[in-house]
């Protein structure tokens, strides 16, 4: 795992395979003072701390200090229940070894007191369980993405993903996201144009609440849909602030 401030949640996380995990490493944000290390360190877990330096960083960091060839990557508001555990433990049954270089499992998402299952937030499979020699994290920041040498194989079982305790966090993440996002965009040299500002966000909303049946989760699924619409407008929006912001210096 890494983590921030996460003392009123890690402990669930944590729990969730301290019974069949040989070793739990976690590295922490050298700012965070809220107790998140010694709830850690009640379930054993050998704690790091470490300067921010980003999702994709972070995480390649807590990997290389991992132990074992296998590895299991886990976020602090996430939870490996039994299913998962018994399916992952079949794969490694009498001694044998998997063939494949990775897997990737669905990940459900309690959001508002409802579990998502449709929608562009179900079944998101998420690949976490992976041979640490083959394999690297990658992406843009803060969208950390496994890539992997090899084969990847496909469990069923779900990862629980506890993800926003309320609607002021969920859109909190809107302007970090964002920044990265636009941070991104000018390195590279990319710009907004009108379709990024018309026909993206309503694709995500149509895509999201239509296509993938987002409706069928209620009021949740339709401001999930409407969200992530409105997410999209907001990065490209931004990328055009930031350019008018240049030209005038």
């Amino acid at each position: 795992m890494i983590s921030g401030a996460e003392a009123h949640r890690i402990g669930k996380a944590l729990a969730s395979v301290a019974e069949w995990a040989s070793e739990t490493v976690i590295v922490l944000n050298e700012e965070v003072t809220d107790g998140t290390d010694k709830v850690a360190a009640t379930f054993g877990a050998k704690v790091y701390r470490e300067p921010w330096r980003g999702f994709i960083a972070q995480k390649n960091s807590v990997a290389a200090k991992a132990a074992h060839p296998w590895v299991l990557g886990l976020d602090a508001d996430e939870v490996a229940p039994v299913e998962l555990r018994n399916e992952i433990a079949a794969l490694f049954s009498a001694g044998r070894t998997p063939s494949e270089a990775a897997f990737r499992f669905p990940r459900c998402t309690h959001y508002c007191g409802r579990w998502i299952r449709h929608g562009d937030w179900y079944p998101d499979y998420v690949t976490r369980l992976w041979r640490k020699d083959a394999a690297e994290w990658a992406g843009i920041d803060p969208h950390a993405r496994l890539e992997v040498r090899g084969s990847v194989g496909t469990l069923s079982a779900e990862l629980l993903h506890y993800s926003n305790d309320s609607i002021d966090q969920q859109i909190s993440k809107i302007a970090p996201y964002s920044a990265d996002f636009v941070r991104h965009r000018q390195q590279n040299g990319l710009s907004a144009g009108v379709a990024d500002l018309t026909i993206r966000p309503a694709w995500r909303f149509l895509r999201a609440y239509i296509l993938r049946r987002g409706f069928l989760d209620g009021w949740q699924g339709f401001y999930i849909a409407s969200l992530t619409a409105f997410s999209t407008l907001t990065r490209y929006v931004k990328v055009l602030e930031a350019e008018k912001k240049q030209s005038k210096k």
